[in-house]
């Protein structure tokens, strides 16, 4: 049939036209709320490390403001001893300067602890580059987490500032993959950084570790907090998604660094899969232990992983 031959009514024509516009507008209407909701959330997370850069600023300067008082009142001591020339002036010089030395030592500690707290800010900052931001599901890359886990450390190491991490693997991805193409693959990986991410604190820094795998580290949280949080996020990836995730959790310790810790959390991961996956696992510094598995589910019947930007 030569399609130059046939011929469409003009209501018919003007219909399909209306059609066609309608589902270009609702494609775009769709990326345009996700872009939105995106934006939001970055700009929500700003919001966050500009308030901790602000509360930081603001204890540095009460600090100094103090420290400088300290100052005013060793000087006018030293001016008054300096009038004297009995002996007693110059041990009471030296009892001053005993006095004057804690502050300016406690200033010294207060200052380094700003400038750590600094830093681990600055690391949130350079997350909205996109160098430092996973291309396809928009989280954290390798390098920012390297970052991160650099800042961390200092804090822990040098005031005892406690952090845990959660490592997640999609179950049977290679399965997804094969099945449904790599295309669809793209957009399972999508849907889980967004599912992850959405279930995290402001603080708290969700980055791509590789593949399928993806590592949240969380400021200021125990090892108890840390499995309930990943035992929250296997559940809402579950809920919404036609999948499942497996998750192993460690907690920073004395000793550790960032291989280390990223490799007990590894090893709680891989418990997580041997015992049937679909569940967390966590690394007590000594063992691996299982948390409570969830219960099962049936994947939603149209077997449809919503798309995200």
């Amino acid at each position: 049939m030569d399609l130059h031959s046939i011929q469409f009514s003009t209501p018919l024509a003007l219909a399909m036209i209306a059609m066609l516009g309608y589902a270009i507008g609702r494609g775009r209407k769709a990326k345009q709320e996700k872009d939105v909701y995106r934006a939001r959330c970055e700009l929500k997370r700003a919001k966050t490390v500009a308030r901790e850069l602000e509360t930081i600023a603001e204890a540095v300067r009460k600090n100094l403001a103090t420290h400088h008082s300290s100052i005013a009142k060793f000087k006018d001591r030293v001016c008054q001893l300096s009038m004297q020339e009995k002996e007693s002036a110059w041990q009471e010089l030296c009892r001053e300067s005993e006095e004057m030395l804690k502050p300016t030592l406690r200033l010294a500690a207060q200052l380094a602890h700003a400038y750590d707290e600094i830093r681990q800010q600055s690391n949130h900052l350079m997350t909205f580059s996109e160098v430092r931001m996973d291309p396809l599901t928009r989280v954290n890359n390798r390098r920012a987490l390297d970052e991160t886990l650099e800042s961390m450390f200092a804090l822990l190491n040098r005031y005892g500032q406690p952090f845990s991490l959660a490592i997640f693997d999609i179950d049977h991805f290679k399965q997804i993959n094969d099945a449904k193409g790599h295309l669809f693959g793209d957009r399972t990986l999508k849907s889980v950084a967004r599912t992850i991410s959405n279930g995290v604190r402001e603080t708290d820094v969700v980055a791509r570790y590789g593949g399928e795998e993806f590592v949240v580290v969380m400021p200021h949280t125990d090892l108890d907090g840390a499995c309930i949080f990943s035992d929250r996020v296997c559940v809402a990836v579950r809920d919404a998604l036609p999948l499942t995730i497996s998750g192993g959790v460690a907690h920073a310790i004395d000793g550790d660094n960032a291989q280390t810790l990223l490799a007990r959390a590894d090893s709680a991961l891989y418990g997580a899969k041997a015992a049937g996956r679909n569940r967390v696992y966590k690394h007590t510094g000594l063992d691996i232990e299982p948390l409570a598995p969830p219960a099962p589910v049936t994947p939603p019947a149209n077997g449809v992983v919503t798309q995200t930007t």
